[in-house]
């Protein structure tokens, strides 16, 4: 028996893309649930969702005082009331047409199944090869503190069994990089038991409107996601960006 789905889209004025990836999902998929997470827009982009009249469109605001990328899957994650939950971009990066194979993975029984790009290139030469090099460090030290890793730990197109991941966000909910990027190395650094993870290749693809929200602090808090080296690799990232790492993490300032 098919499982019940609901579609996690973190947005920050996404006003450009929110109705157009919203139609797009439900025209493909009539029956799945879509879970706008919004980090407090200030453009139209809850008018844009909520002008739809969508009844399994669900446009949530989160709270101003804990907003983040992270913060927001995660949290879209907890409250989803469907078997399945799946985390994709507002900007058509993620294509559409790769849900439903993802998600004959978890009828299939995966816990976890990471949609796996063929190539980074759309990001550019440099992002594509940086992204790789970050791959590679990540499934190094994941594989130190004997964590299972993916074919593509950077992955922001993948989809959990609720009931498996739920509890585990809500126990590590304060430890977990909130402000960052990179939910699924959360998921899979804090997870206590062996999980089924399986794939789903995907063309990633490039953003249909507006402008990315890439920063200097994410690799910061990447690296800072992968204990003691991680934390200290992330402070030297920070000092050649020119950001003030304790500004980011102040509760550790000796």
């Amino acid at each position: 028996m098919a499982g019940t789905v609901t579609i996690v889209i973190p947005t920050y004025n996404e006003e450009k893309n929110v109705a157009n990836i919203a139609r797009a999902i439900r025209e493909a998929y009539p029956e799945y649930r879509i879970l706008f997470m919004d980090d407090n827009s200030t453009d139209r982009t809850r008018e844009e969702a909520e002008a739809l009249n969508d009844p399994l469109l669900t446009f949530y605001v989160r709270d101003p005082e804990a907003r983040g990328l992270g913060a927001s899957v995660l949290q879209g994650f907890e409250i989803a009331g469907t078997d399945y939950a799946m985390c994709m971009d507002c900007d058509f990066q993620h294509p559409v047409s790769a849900l439903g194979g993802i998600i004959e993975q978890m009828d299939a029984g995966a816990d976890l199944c990471v949609g796996w790009r063929t190539s980074r290139m759309s990001m550019g030469l440099k992002r594509a090869l940086g992204s790789e090099a970050v791959e590679l460090f990540c499934k190094l030290f994941f594989k130190v503190h004997g964590k299972q890793t993916t074919k593509d730990m950077m992955s922001g197109l993948f989809a959990v069994r609720c009931d498996v991941f739920r509890q585990e966000i809500q126990d590590n909910w304060d430890s977990m990089e909130l402000r960052g990027w990179k939910v699924l190395m959360d998921l899979l650094k804090y997870c206590d038991r062996k999980l089924d993870i399986r794939y789903y290749r995907y063309d990633f693809g490039v953003r249909a409107e507006g402008e990315s929200h890439l920063n200097p602090k994410v690799p910061i808090m990447t690296f800072h996601q992968l204990w003691g080296f991680g934390k200290f690799t992330a402070k030297v990232i920070a000092k050649m960006y020119g950001v003030d790492y304790y500004e980011m993490y102040p509760d550790e300032r000796k």
